[in-house]
């Protein structure tokens, strides 16, 4: 399925931000000392290690946002594979607009495409089993909509984007609402008839409780393979089968072939390392 394009509205107050932070009152006073008035160039985007692309359009803003007349040129789609040295994108203008920009650009291209690459690691691991990778609410603040859509550009998929599309139930709302029993039953005279439901489970027995009342999904928290299977067992398609906790692309592949329907994986966003992609003088223009 083609990757949809993260609308611009959804991006630009991020990059805008970003630019204000490393301009703050006096701008980039290094450029404007140092480069001659009316100097262009062109620079190259290249990846300097293996990867998954994220972030063309973001990065393209960050330049137009300081100098429209600035035209960035992509040779690389997001959600295809890098190569160390393939030649990502070209940009060329002004070069005091361009080493303005350049790193909010790199800044912004890097962390997604280390968030689409290590997504398409793990991906890549549980290829040929029915699961699918799913991402967390464990997101850099500011950032969720740029890193779930790097999350969609490595083959990944969204877990609920927010706080507000859907009821997901952990073990302190269990603790507070009395029970499993209790926090279902109130979570199922509150939701509308569009909501899902899911619920957060640490043994079969939790889960055997979780049946008894009926949800959409059931999250199941830190369990060995073998366990997995068991609760995949006992839910025989009653319900979405999600694991989370420790997975890593060591440990997705047995994971998944416990029969679950998702992965989630909250380091992916949080934690991913960024992908080292370069940006160099090419040319005079």
């Amino acid at each position: 399925m083609q990757l949809a394009p993260l609308p611009r509205p959804v991006f630009e107050p991020a990059v805008r931000l970003a630019l204000q932070e490393d301009l703050g009152a006096a701008g980039d006073i290094t450029s404007a000392a140092v480069v001659p008035a009316g100097h262009r160039s062109r620079l190259e985007f290249r990846a300097r290690q293996a990867g998954c692309l994220a972030g063309v359009d973001v990065a393209a803003l960050a330049f137009e946002l300081i100098d429209p007349t600035i035209r960035m040129l992509s040779h690389v789609k997001d959600g295809e594979r890098l190569e160390p040295g393939t030649l990502i994108a070209t940009v060329e203008g002004s070069s005091h607009a361009l080493l303005t920009a350049e790193r909010t650009a790199l800044n912004f291209m890097g962390h997604l495409s280390g968030v689409a690459s290590v997504t398409r690691s793990i991906v890549d691991a549980i290829s040929g089993t029915k699961a699918k990778l799913a991402c967390t609410r464990k997101t850099t603040p500011g950032l969720r909509a740029l890193e779930k859509y790097a999350v969609r550009a490595g083959g990944g998929i969204n877990h609920r984007f927010a706080l507000y599309d859907a009821i997901l139930i952990k073990d302190n709302h269990i603790a507070i609402a009395g029970g499993v029993r209790a926090a279902i039953q109130s979570a199922k005279a509150a939701a509308g008839h569009m909501v899902k439901i899911e619920i957060e489970v640490d043994t079969l027995d939790q889960l055997r409780e979780v049946l008894e009342e009926g949800v959409d999904a059931v999250l199941l928290d830190n369990m060995t393979p073998p366990q997995l299977a068991q609760a995949v067992a006992l839910v025989d398609g009653r319900a979405l089968t999600e694991a989370s906790g420790g997975i890593t692309p060591h440990t997705a592949r047995a994971i998944a072939e416990s029969g679950v329907d998702l992965l989630s994986v909250g380091w992916i966003t949080h934690s991913a390392p960024t992908l080292d992609i370069g940006l160099d003088w090419e040319a005079n223009g």
